[in-house]
């Protein structure tokens, strides 16, 4: 054979390998979208975490219930080495009672919740409240006498939560990325804190404060601030601005109060869902893609587009996965966070167990990506780059045959906020999903609004398609994802 006609067959064969290669790929995404639209399970699992175990607050038997489901359901779907990490996270919290209404010059019942972690009030308390909202601490000393067993009132919300962050697929100019600031002014970290002190001096039975959101919407979070805490409700701003203005106008009302909750210390763990769809190539198997998203939520409602639209996803990209009888060449890894409201925490643990210090450096460099799923909701739109310009055409490629499920484009810039920053800490690349943000900030990121209602089965379908797809083309890939810049220590 001569050179010439021997480098026509090398090009000949080359290209017919990449056009099998291709139509493998094309008819596989079209048995991953059958499978998503026609045979879905993700609606049932959403119901499952939202209606029937409910909030998923990190420490508590909820969280535990819907981590252990979880594990069950993996294993039911065929994956390996499903289970639970524990990792050290403090006591939990319950709530058991809350009763917080004006009872003069009317009765009328508030629309308000406990913190989480506060602690119970005393007893029931009936009286005036006292305004302290724009005091300083000096001035809050000089009230002892007044705050003693009274129920407390910080600040009125002057301004409402009313913008949403921008959608950055929207527009090929520069993308701002972050939610939109809380309106209002709050004092300073410092004086925050010795007005708490004086307040506990003074022995104020319990705290009233309000939130930025309007129409009855209410942000209630919460952290262990320890024994010494005060019980602490948030009140829908309208409810609590009308005792404000009536305060201010010397009209005579008075509010019942009684907060009962308990502290949870049997187990002082929470726990991380992770199980395995195996590998099969010998030279990469032991590479690693990663999918997370949280499991936990705050307490006020039921965490559907924070994170159970998230989690369910996960579940159902997995279950897709199986089901199609796909065979990746690498290994792709789910794992569902928990603690991540209180600060990416279990995500932090499981990066400081498996890929942290030069012990693990061989770990640290078979986890070939991380891609998480979490704020927003919606349809998946596209992916944050996590300013990684070599990174674009890799997703763009796979992001391409997905454009008639409403992905629309990659972008440059990174999010804040989410489990991927854990594992960039490390040096591994982590992205995260671009979803819907109209009414996400306003309406139901941490609020008693995030509900069932707030998430559409069509969208978790998308959402779990284009994870499936996405940790596949990952996992089968033979080009590189580049590292983030090499974290200090390692």
């Amino acid at each position: 054979m001569t050179r010439g006609r021997l480098q026509l067959t090398v090009a000949l064969t080359f290209a017919f390998g990449a056009a099998l290669v291709t139509a493998q790929s094309t008819d596989l995404l079209t048995k991953i979208k059958r499978e998503g639209l026609d045979r879905s399970q993700v609606q049932a699992m959403f119901a499952m975490l939202t209606d029937q175990i409910g909030p998923r607050l990190t420490g508590t038997p909820a969280h535990k219930q819907a981590a252990d489901w979880a594990v069950e359901r993996l294993r039911a779907f065929g994956l390996q080495d499903a289970g639970l990490e524990p990792f050290q996270f403090g006591r939990g919290w319950a709530l058991d009672r809350l009763e917080v209404e004006m009872v003069e010059p009317r009765y009328m019942p508030l629309i308000g919740y406990a913190e989480a972690w506060s602690p119970s009030t005393a007893k029931e308390i009936v009286g005036t409240p006292v305004m302290i909202g724009g005091r300083s601490p000096a001035d809050v000393q000089a009230m002892r006498d007044r705050l003693r067993g009274a129920i407390v009132l910080s600040q009125p919300q002057a301004e409402f939560l009313r913008e949403d962050r921008p959608q950055p697929t929207l527009s090929d100019g520069p993308v701002r990325i972050g939610a939109p600031p809380n309106p209002g002014t709050r004092p300073g970290a410092a004086d925050a804190r010795a007005i708490a002190r004086a307040l506990r001096d003074a022995g104020a039975s319990v705290v009233v404060r309000t939130s930025p959101g309007e129409h009855g919407t209410v942000f209630v979070l919460g952290r262990d601030q320890g024994d010494a805490a005060l019980p602490t409700i948030v009140l829908a701003a309208e409810h609590y601005n009308l005792i404000a203005r009536m305060l201010e106008r010397g009209m005579p009302v008075k509010l019942r109060v009684n907060v009962q909750t308990h502290y949870l210390t049997n187990d002082p763990n929470s726990y991380n869902v992770v199980a395995t769809l195996p590998g099969t190539d010998p030279a990469v198997k032991d590479d690693v893609v990663l999918l997370g998203a949280h499991l936990d939520s705050w307490h006020s409602a039921t965490g559907a587009s924070d994170n159970a639209d998230g989690a369910a996803a996960l579940l159902e990209a997995m279950r897709i996965l199986e089901a199609v009888g796909a065979r990746p060449r690498r290994t792709i890894r789910v794992a569902l966070w928990s603690g991540e409201e209180q600060g990416l925490l279990g995500s932090k643990a499981y990066v400081d167990r498996h890929f942290a210090g030069d012990a693990n450096k061989a770990a640290r460099d078979r986890l070939f990506v991380y891609l998480n799923l979490d704020p927003g909701t919606g349809p998946i739109y596209g992916w944050y780059l996590e300013d990684a310009p070599q990174v674009k055409p890799l997703f763009d490629d796979w992001l391409a045959p997905l454009h008639d499920l409403q992905m629309r484009r990659n972008v440059l810039p990174g999010i804040g906020n989410t489990d991927h920053l854990s594992f960039r800490a490390a040096g591994i690349p982590g992205f995260n999903a671009i979803q819907e943000y109209a009414t996400y900030d306003v309406r139901t990121h941490h609020t008693n609004v995030d509900t069932y209602e707030r998430v559409r089965e069509q969208d978790l379908k998308q959402n779990a398609i284009v994870l499936a797809w996405f940790a596949l083309q990952a996992a089968n890939t033979t080009e590189r994802i580049p590292r983030p810049a090499e974290p200090r220590g390692h």
